[in-house]
């Protein structure tokens, strides 16, 4: 319910027909549209924070009994103090918002913290792990966190710094995939529209703060059940941008919906700001609007209809010919070894096996489960012979030279590069792009200026959701489940359209599951020698279907034992671990390789470092006091770039210089600080802790031009004080 229709009831409570007679006005101001997205922005969201020390005066819930699965008292409470001399400790409460005072007392470890997004954070993050195998690349990080108040850490750390913005939210299906104020919300909740939408509102409101105004990009997936109101959202949001929005296939067979067509594709819109553009690149037919016509997936189906010049004209690519044999001997009578059945898969559109010749005598191919046979059956119905051995053939599907085209009634149209074109792709003449989903090799002409803008349409066989996100997750993370995880190469293909000239960019995945967006990241700095990093933010949420059990267990949110099934525990942090070091989490080399634009085996990993964190909540007056360094410093240390050396703990010489930033603690060591700074020659950020304004003017006078004075720890208290705009 919305804000207002909390306060009538309140109003009915105390006056019956007060209340009655707002509530009719209510209804008839309501009921008036002006024209454009109207919707209830609900009463400010919060979260429950398990595990986090309770203080006086901290809003509070009491949690059900454990073995319980019913919901707990959802009302909020203050602590007002606590009695001491016990063996369990025990809290004084005061019930908030109340019309009649009431009072508790209830056992500590009964209560859970309730953070509402009106009130103001001093946020700190722990250290929970990290990983580092890229040398001296930075950092991506993990931050375990409810995303509003992430986002709201960010503003401290990355304002008017991140290049892109890739998130793929809740799609507010109504089957328990998101929640609002800690409750699911359903199918049939009359406001689950208005909730979602109020809930994106107020993230994207300080994700915009955090984008470069003169070069950035929004990038959101949406199903259509919320993408009508999430494009008018975007530009009730962003007025100042260009908005696009592509359709995408991500499931080729669809899914059903009760009484409607077969559900295949999603939306991504795309949300520029200043200069941004998506970057022309050379891209495979299978990104041509006519091959979307033509039904195809297979690189080159688009293709097969046009003569070899026109085709040759179009993309200038090496010269692919038919596996047929034309003009003289071109019959099977002529070379009987060359005909023989090759096996495709027509769901992968691979080919997957060559079979041996077929005997005089015969002329049906043996069948094999779950492939289709080609043989080299000429269109009048004739039996002719491929150009090329069985032997030769296989040689040549390893090199990328053999490429599955359109279905023909005897099977797939076979092309392959001859040798002299072979010869031509490898050579400097022509830009190997990489392998296509049949695992032909993708080469272009390096004079050609067909590299070219993607259309509005994508039909990639790589985006293939279940394919390339179910199935890929599960060789990471064996045994895990997770709902929906996006295509790695569709996510990798969607980036790099902006940040392919862009090899330092810094991303943000605010609504990050699996990982799929730093891990799509790994790929490209792979690829160009990139130092591109990223930020995921997800909470460690247990699955919906999960959480009963552990309740009947006598487990909370909180406990340990809970903990280690969520979200960001079990799924996020062991995905790009696994990424990273080429290992499951059981330590066992994963198996398989990466596939399409580059290809090598998955157990190589990557030269990447990443570090997890968890978010804090602080109090103003131990960080102004020191007393919350070592949360406070993850933050400075990201600041600065997530790069090279943290310093952990303040310094017992009163200064310290680490790779890319300084800190300054006592002012009467400024001399030596700032000759430090300047030898040091790569520091970004100097941070000065004085309250004395005309000290801290002194130091940073003294510093190079090029590094950044930041007053601690005023520039982080005013930062939460008065930048969230409450």
């Amino acid at each position: 319910m919305s804000r207002l229709t909390d306060l009538i009831a309140a109003t009915k409570a105390k006056d019956l027909t007060l209340g009655q007679e707002l509530e009719r006005e209510f209804q008839v101001l309501s009921s008036r549209r002006s024209f454009g997205l109207n919707f209830e922005r609900h009463r400010p969201e919060s979260v429950e924070l398990p595990g986090r020390p309770i203080r006086k005066g901290d809003k509070v819930r009491i949690l059900s009994p454990r073995g319980s699965t019913a919901k707990g008292d959802q009302r909020l409470w203050r602590v007002v103090g606590f009695e001491t001399g016990k063996e369990v400790k025990v809290a004084h409460l005061e019930l908030l918002g109340a019309v009649e005072p009431e009072q508790q007392t209830v056992t500590v470890a009964d209560l859970a913290i309730v953070a509402e997004f009106r009130d103001y954070i001093y946020p700190g993050l722990v250290s929970t792990g990290k990983v580092e195998l890229g040398e001296s690349k930075p950092f991506h990080t993990v931050i375990n966190a409810e995303n509003f108040h992430a986002l709201e850490a960010l503003t401290f750390t990355h304002r008017g710094k991140i290049d892109a913005i890739y998130i793929d939210p809740p799609y507010n299906s109504g089957a328990t995939d998101w929640k609002y104020n800690n409750s699911y919300v359903e199918r049939d909740d009359l406001y689950r529209h208005s909730k979602w939408l109020a809930m994106m509102e107020r993230r994207l409101f300080i994700a915009k703060s955090l984008l470069k105004a003169e070069c950035s990009v929004l990038i959101i997936t949406i199903d259509s059940r919320e993408y009508l109101r999430l494009g008018l959202l975007l530009e009730q949001s962003f007025p100042e941008a260009r908005i696009q929005m592509v359709s995408t296939i991500i499931n080729p067979k669809g899914v059903s919906v009760i009484d409607g067509f077969r559900r295949a594709d999603e939306y991504i819109f795309f949300v520029m700001f200043g200069t941004a553009a998506p970057a022309r690149l050379p891209l495979s037919a299978e990104w041509s609007p006519s091959s979307i016509v033509s039904g195809g997936f297979s690189n080159g189906d688009a293709m097969d209809e046009m003569s070899d010049g026109e085709r040759a004209e179009q993309k200038k690519e090496p010269g692919w010919t038919s596996m047929m044999r034309r003009g003289s001997e071109a019959a099977r009578t002529d070379r009987p070894s060359m005909f023989y059945p090759i096996y495709a898969d027509p769901k992968a559109r691979r080919i997957i096996e060559v079979g041996e010749p077929i005997p005089d005598g015969v002329n049906e191919a043996p069948q094999k489960p779950e492939l289709v046979a080609i043989l080299p059956i000429r269109k009048n119905g004739s039996q002719g012979r491929w150009q090329i051995s069985a032997g030769e053939l296989k040689e040549r599907i390893s090199q990328g030279r053999i490429r599955l085209g359109r279905p023909t009634p005897y099977g797939y149209v076979v092309n392959y590069l001859p040798d002299g074109a072979y010869r031509e792709a490898l050579s400097e003449t022509y830009n190997l792009v990489g392998r296509a989903d049949d695992g032909s090799l993708v080469a272009y002409r390096k004079d050609d200026e067909a590299s070219r803008i993607a259309p509005t349409q994508w039909k990639i066989a790589s985006h293939n959701a279940s394919e390339h996100g179910s199935g890929l997750l599960e060789l990471f993370i064996p045994d895990r489940k997770f709902p929906f995880p996006k295509s790695l190469y569709a996510v990798e293909d969607t980036l790099k359209f902006f940040l392919a000239e862009n090899s330092n960019a810094v991303v943000l995945d605010f609504f990050s599951g699996s990982g799929t967006t730093a891990h799509a990241i790994m790929r490209l700095n792979r690829q160009d020698g990139g130092r591109r990093q990223c930020i995921l933010v997800t909470n460690n949420e247990v699955a919906a279907d999960e959480q009963a059990s552990l309740r009947k267990a006598d487990l909370r949110p909180g406990d340990a034992a809970w903990e280690k099934w969520g979200i960001c525990d079990y799924i996020t942090k062991p995905r790009i671990a696994a990424a990273i070091t080429g290992k499951t989490p059981a330590g066992k080399k994963i198996e398989g390789d990466y596939k399409f634009t580059d290809e090598f085996p998955i157990a190589e990993g990557f030269q990447e470092n990443a570090e997890f964190f968890t978010l804090t909540y602080e109090t103003p007056v131990a960080v102004s006091h020191n007393r919350a360094f070592a949360r406070v410093a993850p933050l400075l240390w990201m600041r600065a770039g997530s790069e090279g050396r943290r310093i952990n703990k303040l310094p017992q010489p009163g200064w310290e210089v680490a790779d890319t930033y300084g800190l300054l603690t006592d002012l009467d060591k400024a001399v030596p600080f700032c000759k430090a700074v300047e030898a040091k020659g790569s520091i970004r950020i100097a941070y000065i802790v004085t309250d004395d304004d005309r000290r801290f003017q002194s130091v940073a006078r003294r510093l190079p031009g090029a590094v950044e004075p930041v007053r601690l720890y005023e520039s982080y208290l005013l930062n939460f004080r008065f930048a969230m705009g409450r």
